[in-house]
């Protein structure tokens, strides 16, 4: 599905046909018919479509004549998410800047492209390729952040729980949330090494204007400052799964070592009994009734002395 944008009195509005400096937005679903097209319309090459398409495919940049290509990582609710899957994956945006269009391309619906398609970012135009070049790295950036902020929230939650459950739900979402992490800090570190030899090369044409390079500028220090969180909120996360693991070792030992003793004190009796039980001369055998309360006498001190020197022991 290709749609045309421009900005008009402060509003979004989407036009019939392209026209200059207009904001071209690829979204699924589209046939490989009508990226050919597009690609022969704005005279561009194909591969600068179907590139951002292969959800393994690396932040990087390209260019060709005077047509240049910019993919970066974007986080999205994982939409193929299972029990033990991650919940937010990246999947790769595609920004291909012409002489007089900013084009754009994704394979799946983009968080980042509806805040501008709602009208959520302000003084935005997609005139202005390089000021809204800029702003899509910074709202994926603000997207990364609001992710992390998330998973970490729902780790707090699920650790929470873990104090007073051994499920394997818990252990299952937490499997979850580290797969997210991974994602997020491989992503994170590409897309800052991205913006890093944009900068260097200039390759969005920023250089001479001051106010856009400190936009840039901050744009590259908030990628870093997540890169940073997600790798700490990773390390959290591996702390905690390992000290869970051995809290369940341990109360697992613990519980094994009470029935252990439970099942001792219980043998007591029986083996007493046993004894009492076989071809013998019972005490005041002459009084059977007296006979019976003496043998469960002695049977309950010798599990009382058990008790005793277990608890002493702490084995209790």
């Amino acid at each position: 599905m290709v749609k045309y944008y421009i900005r008009e009195l402060g509003h979004l509005k989407e036009l019939h046909e392209p026209e200059p400096s207009c904001w071209v937005n690829i979204s699924p679903p589209f046939t490989p018919e009508e990226l050919e097209e597009v690609a022969q319309q704005f005279d561009i090459p194909l591969d600068f479509l179907t590139d951002p398409l292969d959800i393994d495919e690396r932040p990087r940049y390209e260019k060709d004549e005077d047509k240049r290509l910019v993919i970066l990582s974007t986080p999205i609710l994982n939409p193929f998410e299972e029990d033990i899957d991650a919940i937010f994956i990246t999947i790769p945006l595609g920004i291909v800047i012409t002489i007089e269009h900013v084009i754009t391309i994704t394979s799946y619906e983009n968080p980042v492209l509806n805040l501008f398609l709602d009208n959520k970012v302000k003084n935005f135009d997609p005139s202005e390729e390089q000021m809204f070049v800029l702003q899509i790295l910074e709202q994926t950036v603000y997207r990364f952040l609001n992710c992390l902020k998330q998973l970490n929230q729902k780790r707090n939650l699920i650790e929470k729980e873990l104090y007073f459950s051994s499920r394997n739900q818990e252990l299952k979402n937490l499997l979850s949330i580290e797969k997210s992490l991974v994602y997020f800090v491989s992503s994170l570190r590409d897309n800052l090494l991205l913006k890093m030899k944009l900068k260097r090369t200039d390759f969005l044409l920023v250089g001479k204007d001051e106010e856009k390079l400190d936009i840039f500028e901050d744009i590259i220090i908030d990628n870093s400052q997540a890169q940073q969180m997600a790798n700490m909120y990773t390390n959290i996360l591996n702390g905690t799964m390992d000290a869970y693991g051995s809290i369940i070792s341990n109360n697992l030992n613990l519980t094994i070592k009470r029935l252990t003793t439970i099942t001792i004190i219980l043998m007591v009796p029986t083996l007493v009994a046993s004894f009492m039980g076989m071809n013998v001369v019972l005490p005041l055998s002459d009084h059977s009734a007296v006979s019976f309360f003496v043998i469960l006498i002695i049977s309950l001190l010798f599990s009382l002395v058990l008790v005793w020197y277990f608890q002493r022991k702490n084995l209790f």
